[in-house]
């Protein structure tokens, strides 16, 4: 190795690999699982709202991998139902008939605050 006396890597591609594999290895910490389920409920909630708002099952999206604790905002509606959301993509449950449903709907601009 050439370069600076205490250089510990031959060049970025081998410190990035060593880092990328030190990561893989290490026990996921709070921050990743938390990171984790985000982004896997953002997809699943993606997934089965294409046009804007839709009505699905619960056991459905948790047998996918939803895990409705894991949100990033909600928004009130004027009938006082609260919307959990992540990232842009929202879902609200209801009951109707015994059978757990998540209304899902993505977030407009009329939701912000002002």
């Amino acid at each position: 190795m050439s370069g600076r006396s205490d250089k510990k890597f031959c060049d970025t591609y081998c410190k990035s690999s060593y880092h990328y594999q030190k990561s893989i290895e290490e026990k996921p910490n709070f921050y990743t699982k938390v990171d984790k389920q985000l982004k896997t409920n953002r997809s699943i909630l993606k997934n089965f709202n294409r046009a804007g708002k839709a009505t699905v099952r619960s056991e459905i999206l948790i047998n996918k991998g939803f895990n409705p604790n894991f949100f990033t905002h909600y928004w009130k509606n004027k009938n006082q139902d609260v919307y959990l959301f992540i990232y842009e993509y929202g879902f609200l449950k209801k009951s109707e008939h015994g059978v757990e449903k998540f209304v899902l709907v993505k977030w407009q601009e009329y939701m912000t605050k002002k």
